[in-house]
């Protein structure tokens, strides 16, 4: 049988992406997948949880516009009808990526484990099938730690959680990075007692600490415990069936310091692995990393050049969007031969915890030591934002990092919305904008990203400041000409 120009492994955002946009093109396209497409952005991450984060905001509003003269009385939510509009949300949205709508435009679906058994062949369940490129897009599935009694109590998982069908009265979420603290935001705003266990000093470690700050006030403000700086023991349950998860101090030696939170469901959110297990790779002559991601080079190619990967299987930027951008690499590079290659440096990333945290590039510690101590960062606090002050929301801050020669590198916006503001940064960066430029854009007022005009501004005031004395030197002469 004729090879097929692209053959992908994977039905998840870059893996669909990928196929659509091969097929797109012509290219005899063959997309395996074995278990359902639409990936875990469909099934169990963006959609379902940003699904279930709009019915908690709306309870936390109707709970909180009481300081605005809004009084709604007593709020309870209907938990089963949360979880509907869950389900309907992915309902809706699953045509799109279902097999039907691939064959649609050209894409061959097959339903297998694919494994590879040479360098330009795989195996699908017992046939075996020629390529001219492929592309891996396998995804990653949950971390469950080695904590002695947690696999005894059936722990929730992103993935897991959405079978709930009654809301958890005390809920334990192991890992305080985006998912924990989205989703641990969110169950306490349903009304589950919430404490959120993280080893790291703070909670969003990869974070700016001033957005760490901001976020830990909000979630303790609305009652969720938050314990930073914490690592988990063990799971113990005592005399009476109560379960608990036994903590102590990070820097603490074990048995010492230790407290037991009573939980009836712990969340395990530690981070997420490459599944590339069973794959085949050395047949392929693809090569992983340490973490077990399958290593590609800035054009996401394997060590075998006839070979691609995208998406959270590199373990590059685990987001929907860079898988995205993934999968339309790999098209270009592997039908075309192009050398497009992807700056994950310039790609954003949304915390969709309330507020928002928004990031793209270098935080100022990473400039720092990059650049040296000459790096310019400026923050607007939304203490002084007009926008912020008349919505009541005035915790958050715009910061914008600079290199040695004042172009953009970075950028950390906490706040309403900071997701939407993020997007203007991204297109600063990749044409290479200064910040002193960023003022000579206009933004409409009272708007939340006026923000960043703000911080920019800083860095105007900074360049007038050093060019004070050529400035009065100048208004000097041009007194002494007119003489």
């Amino acid at each position: 049988m004729k090879p097929y120009d692209l053959l992908i492994i994977g039905g998840g955002t870059a893996g669909l992406v990928a196929a659509v946009g091969s097929a797109g093109q012509g290219a005899r396209t063959l997309l395996v997948e074995r278990d359902r497409t639409g990936g875990d952005c469909l099934w169990t991450g963006c959609v379902p949880s940003k699904a279930l984060l709009t019915v908690a905001e709306h309870a936390h509003i109707a709970r909180s516009s009481g300081e605005l003269g809004v009084h709604a009385g007593e709020v309870s939510v209907d938990f089963t009808a949360a979880m509907a509009h869950v389900k309907a949300s992915i309902a809706t949205i699953e045509p799109h990526d279902s097999p039907d709508r691939l064959r649609s435009v050209g894409v061959e679906v097959r339903t297998g484990t694919a494994r590879f058994v040479g360098p330009q062949m795989v195996e699908v369940d017992g046939d075996r099938i020629r390529f001219r490129h492929a592309m891996i897009a396998t995804g990653a599935t949950p971390v469950i730690p080695p904590l002695p009694g947690l696999a005894e109590v059936d722990p929730l998982t992103s993935e897991t959680l959405w079978d709930l069908t009654e809301l958890p009265g005390r809920l334990v979420v192991l890992g305080g990075g985006p998912i924990g603290s989205e989703l641990g935001q969110a169950f306490g705003r349903l009304g589950s007692e919430v404490t959120i266990v993280e080893m790291a000093p703070t909670i969003i470690p990869r974070e700016e600490p001033e957005a760490a700050a901001v976020l830990t006030a909000q979630l303790t403000a609305e009652g969720v415990h938050v314990l930073a700086g914490t690592t988990a023991r063990r799971v113990e349950t005592d005399g009476d069936g109560t379960t608990h998860l036994v903590v102590s101090p990070s820097d603490a030696d074990d048995g010492v310091a230790e407290r037991a939170i009573p939980f009836d469901q712990i969340l395990v959110a530690v981070g997420r692995k490459p599944s590339t297990g069973d794959l085949g790779l050395d047949a392929a002559g693809v090569e992983l990393t340490d973490r077990g991601a399958i290593a590609v080079d800035d054009r996401l190619r394997t060590a075998n050049p006839r070979i691609f990967a995208g998406g959270d299987a590199t373990m590059l930027l685990p987001f929907t969007h860079v898988a995205s951008t993934h999968g339309a690499t790999v098209v270009q590079n592997a039908l075309f031969g192009l050398r497009a290659s992807v700056d994950h440096e310039r790609i954003p990333w949304v915390t969709f915890t309330d507020p928002e945290v928004a990031r793209i590039g270098l935080s100022a510690a990473e400039a720092r030591a990059r650049f040296g101590d000459d790096i310019a960062v400026r923050t607007s606090a939304h203490g002084k934002l007009d926008r912020a002050v008349t919505s009541g929301r005035t915790e958050g801050f715009a910061q914008l990092v600079g290199d040695d020669k004042g172009r953009i590198v970075g950028a950390t916006i906490v706040g309403p919305r900071a997701g939407e503001g993020i997007g203007e940064v991204a297109a600063w960066m990749a044409n290479g904008a200064k910040l002193s430029r960023i003022t000579r854009t206009t933004h409409a007022y009272p708007t939340w990203s006026a923000d960043l005009a703000d911080a920019s501004v800083q860095e105007l005031r900074v360049g007038l400041e050093r060019l004070k004395p050529v400035s009065r030197f100048l208004l000097w002469a041009r007194r002494l000409l007119r003489r």
